[in-house]
């Protein structure tokens, strides 16, 4: 009997082996035909962490899209704030540095800050002449001597923004940003108001600096590229 098993083994064998090849070759064909390329892979990550509707995007390494938010629009919620879209936003940029937040008041919708940079502050021979930091829910650079480009074009290229995760899936891809990458965020510039008369409104222009000039993201989409 020994022998008749061992043959009916190697043919259990061979016919498992076929039917595995076989397998692995329609899996392999349709994963080729999802992720044969980087632009379709990227899709394919932003649809698992789309929470919200998209607004118009950005096109790759253009400035900043904002658009209109349309009136049909419901808002958004975040624990116990109400958020109103303001306008559409879409963004390319270079993430210049990072800051996570946990005590403050902010914290309990944008626990992650975003400083990003887009036109030529994505540049390393511009990057290299300036030291850039993030505290208290501000972004500040510092350079030595003549600035690597005219200050008016850094502030216009670069901001603080505030990161309002739209689903944990995105909270989870916001905390795996690192200073550096690029990133693609779509979602909304949103006003955050409480029921005892807390505010946050977020920005609507690149022009801005100071106190009131950071946006307020609710993200719905993110891609690290």
């Amino acid at each position: 009997m020994l022998p008749g098993r061992e043959r009916m083994n190697w043919r259990v064998v061979v016919l498992s082996a076929a039917l595995l090849g076989a397998a692995g070759w329609w899996w392999a064909s349709r994963v080729a035909g999802t992720h044969g390329d980087a632009s379709a892979t990227a899709a394919v990550v932003e649809s698992h962490l789309t929470a919200c509707t998209l607004p118009p995007r950005v096109a790759a390494l253009d400035p900043p899209r904002q658009t209109p938010a349309p009136a049909s629009l419901a808002g958004f919620r975040r624990s116990d704030a109400s958020l109103t879209p303001l306008a559409g936003f879409s963004i390319d940029a270079r993430v210049l540095s990072r800051r996570d937040y946990r005590s403050d008041r902010e914290a309990r919708y944008a626990p992650t800050d975003l400083a990003l940079g887009w036109g030529r502050m994505r540049d390393d021979a511009v990057l290299g002449r300036l030291t850039i930091s993030q505290s208290a829910r501000w972004y500040r650079y510092r350079y030595s001597g003549e600035p690597p480009i005219p200050q008016a074009e850094i502030d216009r290229s670069a901001a603080n923004m505030h990161m309002i995760p739209g689903s944990d899936a995105i909270a989870d891809a916001l905390a795996d940003v690192k200073s550096g990458e690029r990133v693609r965020i779509d979602g909304w510039l949103v006003e955050a108001r409480t029921p005892d008369g807390w505010r946050w409104r977020s920005s609507t222009t690149r022009d801005d600096t100071g106190a009131g000039a950071c946006e307020v993201v609710y993200v719905c989409a993110i891609t690290r590229l």
